[in-house]
Formats: structure tokens, sequence, C-alpha cells
């Protein structure tokens, strides 16, 4: 797939907070644009597709209801984080995921503030989310901006 997808709902997403603004019929049209901009830019750099693809959905609306970045979002497996780099503030740049100088394929903290956790392989978010929820609930040092919710 060299073409683009038309992606007309999704071409109005700058960041998260900009799903905000759109029903839920738009979400659920958001969320086949996603799936299509992901198939496209990963059909291009290569890459793990499938995990992606099982979580536009949840994607979506996990940045429609909270607040990110300061709710922090722990993934479990980095390959799913593809729709969310498309999400936030990285689309333009997507299709260099997994190059030299480009996206990582992982989250990568680094990389944006959507991204708290250096997350690769699965079963790591566990132990992360709860390490940054007992840090939150005892009022210790957390990650900046830890938001009230982490998902």
């Amino acid at each position: 797939m060299t073409d683009r997808p038309k992606t007309p709902l999704l071409d109005r997403v700058d960041s998260p907070a900009d799903l905000k603004q759109f029903s839920d019929a738009e979400l659920i049209r958001l969320s086949h644009e996603l799936r299509q901009e992901t198939i496209s830019a990963v059909s291009v750099t290569g890459g793990h597709l499938g995990a992606g693809l099982g979580v536009v959905e949840l994607t979506v609306a996990l940045h429609a209801v909270f607040d990110t970045p300061r709710d922090k979002l722990v993934w479990d497996v980095s390959h799913q984080c593809y729709p969310h780099k498309i999400l936030t503030k990285r689309r333009d740049r997507i299709r260099t995921l997994r190059m030299k100088d480009g996206l990582s394929g992982f989250t990568k903290r680094t990389e944006s503030p959507y991204d708290p956790f250096g997350a690769a392989h699965s079963s790591t978010s566990i132990s992360a989310a709860l390490g940054f929820a007992v840090a939150r609930d005892l009022g210790g040092v957390v990650p900046e901006g830890l938001g009230d919710a982490i998902a």
C-alpha cells in the first residue's frame, strides 16, 4: 500500500485533546482512518502490524477519555503503540518508524511526553504502572506530569 489513505477526520487531529470534540460516531470513523493510516505507514517501514491493529479502538477511546499526557498510558507491548504515536503529534514522522534517526519502534520517553515508559515486550507494563501508582499514592517523586489516572 504505497498510496496514503484518505483521512479527513484524522487530518483534524493534532493532539489527543482534539478527540474530545468528536462524537461517538466520528470516533468510530476516526478509528477506521487510524487503522488505514497504520497499515499504510507500516507497509512502508515494516514492523509489527498486528499488535497495533488490535488496539486501534482502544487507543482512540483512551485518548478521548483521559487527559494525556497528564494521565499516563503505559503500553504492555510497544508494538501496540503505532496508532498511539500517530495520535500524539508524531503522524508526520510515522513513516520514519524504525529507520535511522526516525521514530522508535517502541515507546520512548525521550521521544514524546506521551510516552511515560520505554516499554519493549510483554508484562513490563504491569510493574511500571504499579510503580507509578504507588509512588503517586505515597506522595513520592513520580515522573513529571503523572496524572490521576493510569490506564
